[in-house]
């Protein structure tokens, strides 16, 4: 059988097998894997988060579809083209991984056998493996592996540059991905992790050559979504400068910000990854790109609510209209959405909203203290909102929901910090980043999962603000 035959069903075996795609009145649509009606709205789930919109903003549902790709960490392994000489490929896969968990004793006896072709593909399905339950560093490691053992393959480059990316490394992604490209011209998959790389690179129209090359070759509902943001950015930036720091790399429009303003935010945001770095325990690699726009290019290259002042999407955005200098609130957005950067970077994507938008907040920084009463009554009547049903995106709530969303986010993290200490705040994000649940991930830091946190959290409200 064909490398290409048995790693396209490898890769697909870590895909849901269909989706629904629920179609808005504002034009948009969300790709869900499962949709259903409760109580006059949609709910609809993507992955292990559960979401709810407003039936009243619904056009229709469409059965079938893929789920929607947004962050390089969701991108499928390439379907592979080399071939190679495997008899009993489910054999090997069963070998590879024996309840629930990759045997590296098998994995280096199939490699003692001699066959490189076979040993790397063991080493991919184990690979395949680690990246679906999150251990993103092991994966690395067999994919180097791989990669040793087949260094002039496609598909090994492909799926060693997409586990990289997940990772925030770009640098070493993007030259493995250009060399799939050469070696493997008519596999769209190497294109789309190039132009992905690329992007990460704050290389945007090298990134849209790729992808335009992916899509010739493959259509793909992700990539084309991906493109259309690109080349939205690209019309709006296409006459913006640079300028750089020591951590930074600024682009605004010529006559948009003075040369002092620009200086001022630069220092302003040196003092705070100084500051973050401290807190947090951990340096980020490489340079930290930041955005300035005016109000309308905001709003046209994010597509993002209007209740919001900035977004981080691996980019640090943010409208800048009218501002001349960098004042406290100001000062206290660019903290804000730097502490994502970190925290991107630390959890490796993998933390939950309410955890990256509490520590955010914490670091502007931000007191509950005046929402403290009527935190206070939403938890006595069991009005607020779980912790496990804030790990998905604020960006779906409407203004008043997120700012109930923001408050909950923010006291929870405040009460681990004074009860637990910053330094176990910094340790539960490095868990999520080896793979670890957050339910895990509190347990082994600060021996609360989801519930009796909650529960602690209901106490202290009660008796610091009563009912």
């Amino acid at each position: 059988m064909c490398l290409y035959c048995l790693l396209f069903l490898a890769a697909m075996a870590v895909l849901p097998a269909s989706a629904e795609t629920i179609r808005l009145k504002n034009g948009r649509v969300i790709l869900a894997d499962s949709v259903r009606e409760v109580n006059g709205r949609i709910e609809y789930t993507v992955g292990d988060n559960t979401y709810a919109i407003p039936k009243s903003a619904v056009v229709g549902i469409d059965t079938g579809g893929s789920p929607t790709v947004t962050r390089e960490k969701d991108i499928p392994l390439p379907p592979p083209q080399d071939e190679l000489k495997i008899r009993n490929p489910q054999e090997i896969e069963a070998r590879i991984v024996v309840n629930g968990k990759v045997d590296a004793e098998v994995l280096s006896a199939v490699e003692r056998e001699g066959n490189a072709e076979i040993s790397a593909y063991a080493y991919i399905l184990a690979a395949k493996h680690e990246r679906s339950e999150g251990s993103l560093d092991v994966a690395i490691r067999y994919l180097s592996r791989a990669n040793s053992l087949l260094p002039d393959n496609a598909i090994v480059l492909t799926h060693y540059a997409a586990a990289l990316l997940q990772v925030g490394r770009a640098k070493e992604a993007a030259p493995m991905a250009e060399r799939a490209t050469r070696l493997a011209p008519q596999m769209a998959s190497a294109f789309t992790m190039l132009g992905y790389a690329d992007y990460q690179l704050s290389k945007t129209k090298e990134a849209i050559r790729a992808l335009k090359r992916s899509l010739e070759l493959e259509p793909d509902a992700n990539v084309e979504q991906m493109l259309a943001k690109l080349q939205r950015e690209l019309a709006a930036e296409s006459e913006f400068t640079e300028e750089s720091s020591t951590h930074f790399t600024m682009r605004f429009e010529g006559g948009q910000a003075s040369a002092s303003f620009r200086s001022q935010i630069l220092h302003t945001l040196e003092q705070h990854f100084d500051e973050l770095s401290r807190d947090l325990d951990f340096v980020p690699r490489e340079s930290i790109p930041v955005v300035l726009y005016t109000d309308k290019q905001y709003f046209d290259v994010t597509q993002a609510p209007a209740w919001t002042g900035a977004l981080n999407d691996g980019k640090l955005r943010m409208p800048i209209s009218g501002l001349t200098a960098v004042n406290r609130e100001l000062s206290r957005v660019l903290k804000h959405e730097l502490t994502h950067s970190f925290i991107n970077q630390i959890s490796k994507g993998r933390c939950p909203t309410w955890l990256n938008e509490g520590v955010a907040q914490l670091e502007e920084p931000r007191s509950s203290a005046n929402q403290g009463r009527r935190l206070s009554l939403l938890y006595s009547t069991q009005h607020n909102i779980p912790l496990n049903e804030l790990e998905g995106p604020f960006i779906k709530f409407s203004p008043p929901e997120a700012n109930v969303a923001y408050a909950q986010s923010l006291f929870s993290v405040e009460y681990i910090r004074e009860t637990y200490g910053m330094t176990d705040l910094a340790i539960v994000l490095r868990r999520l980043g080896e793979g670890q649940s957050t339910e895990s991930a509190l347990r082994s830091t600060i021996h609360s999962g989801y519930g009796q946190l909650e529960a602690e959290l209901a106490a202290y409200l009660k008796k610091t603000y009563g009912d």
